[in-house]
């Protein structure tokens, strides 16, 4: 009896050793937030990304949707390069629908209320915690903000119909997508890691992948051509990571619209260990966020 009493108080001094051994560990262990990284996988400086990021007409800031890391620096980024670029600055977004730029063009011009933009734009679920700071810093800075996306009633049609079904629209909606016909490429094995980083991302997928790839198709098409179609100097755009990444999804298109244009991107990857940018990451962008994969997520 004596001899089980020893060893199960053993057992327990044993398990508060090595309890007091791991609290330890993780205080003195360096935690932080994000680590960002060139193409190379160099660790760099926040000042080094902007310095590289001002030099280019078109910055794509490549996100994962459900990261409070990823959308405060959005803001710093869009900040910095504001106060570099000044007016010669313009903003756009996957959150935003090209059909509600009158209603975002009202609210920015202080011409109707928050409540009524709210209500009447579309907004995302997470648009309060996440965008809502980026799209009234262009307010208050008088910052042109274009609504790129298609209307998401379009891209319903076309993942259950295909893209032959938006030759039936009519000429009035047909003016918020990319000019007919969108070029089409079906990569399978390219599309299903896009579908895969969604549903990573919060996304959801239904339906066959080829018409779900038509309807990313006419997402990236759509949202290349609003940035050709008003971009005057520099744009800044937000938008998930496999609009991007990889240098594909809007980026091709947004050149066959407008030749010439230089490009370059951030992208947003979660990791294990963020001491080193994952083999697996590297060539996904020209920039990265690296955050831990135990960063907390806003849903």
């Amino acid at each position: 009896m004596k001899q089980q009493m020893i060893k199960r108080l053993l057992v327990i001094i044993w398990g508060c050793f090595c309890l007091q051994m791991v609290t330890c560990a993780q205080v003195g262990v360096d935690k932080p937030a994000y680590v960002l990284y060139d193409n190379a996988g160099k660790a760099i400086t926040y000042s080094q990304l902007i310095k590289q990021l001002e030099k280019y007409d078109v910055v794509f800031l490549g996100e994962m949707h459900n990261c409070p890391i990823t959308h405060w620096l959005e803001f710093e980024i869009t900040r910095s390069l504001y106060h570099i670029h000044k007016d010669k600055l313009m903003l756009g977004e996957e959150m935003m629908e090209s059909d509600n730029q009158l209603i975002l063009n009202e609210y920015l011009q202080r011409k109707i209320s928050y409540d009524r933009f709210e209500e009447e734009a579309r907004l995302w679920p997470n648009y309060s915690t996440d965008y809502s700071p980026v799209v009234y810093f262009a307010k208050e800075n008088k910052i042109p903000f274009i609504a790129t996306n298609v209307p998401r009633r379009y891209a319903n049609a076309v993942k259950n119909g295909g893209l032959e079904v938006l030759d039936s629209l009519s000429d009035e909606a047909k003016r918020y997508i990319a000019p007919l016909p969108i070029s089409f490429n079906y990569d399978e094995k390219e599309s299903e890691a896009a579908f895969s980083m969604m549903n990573m991302m919060g996304g959801q997928k239904s339906g066959d992948n080829y018409k779900l790839a038509q309807a990313q198709a006419v997402k990236d098409a759509t949202m290349g051509w609003f940035i050709a179609h008003n971009m005057k100097d520099k744009f800044l755009h937000i938008n998930g990571s496999y609009h991007s990444d990889w240098k594909g999804g809007i980026i091709p298109y947004l050149l066959q619209y407008r030749p010439g244009t230089s490009v370059v991107t951030v992208t947003s990857v979660r990791q294990e260990n963020t001491d080193k940018l994952d083999e697996e990451n590297k060539g996904r962008a020209d920039f990265y966020i690296c955050v831990s994969e135990d960063m907390v997520t806003s849903y």
